[in-house]
């Protein structure tokens, strides 16, 4: 099955990193792998995430990130489709764009680095 146009991955705050990997392992039994000082990506919650340290939760703090085969393509879908783009970054690893969508949700678009 191609993971293009799905939810593949989720993000969320937590100002203390070793705190939030603390709970969620104990609480739901996920693996961590560290990624710097101030980022963690889990496994084992049915859905692959991460979790970004030194941030305070808000509403709107979690990223629900789509994977993409072709990233400009999807881009124009979601400007066509009359989403704005919010922001663009390259990470290790890939690229992604972030858009809010027409009700006011903020969602992310990734692909993997050539």
């Amino acid at each position: 099955m191609s993971k293009n146009n799905r939810i593949d991955y989720v993000e969320l705050a937590a100002e203390d990193l070793s705190a939030a990997k603390a709970f969620y392992a104990a609480a739901f039994g996920w693996t961590f792998q560290d990624w710097g000082e101030t980022y963690v990506s889990f496994e084992g919650a049915g859905l692959d995430g991460g979790i970004r340290g030194g941030e305070k939760p808000v509403a709107g703090s979690t990223l629900v990130i789509l994977y993409a085969d072709d990233l400009e393509a999807s881009e124009k879908r979601v400007v066509d489709a009359g989403g704005e783009i919010t922001e663009r970054h390259d990470f290790p690893g890939g690229r992604r764009f972030h858009f809010r969508d027409p009700a006011g949700n903020v969602l992310a678009v990734w692909t993997k680095a050539d």
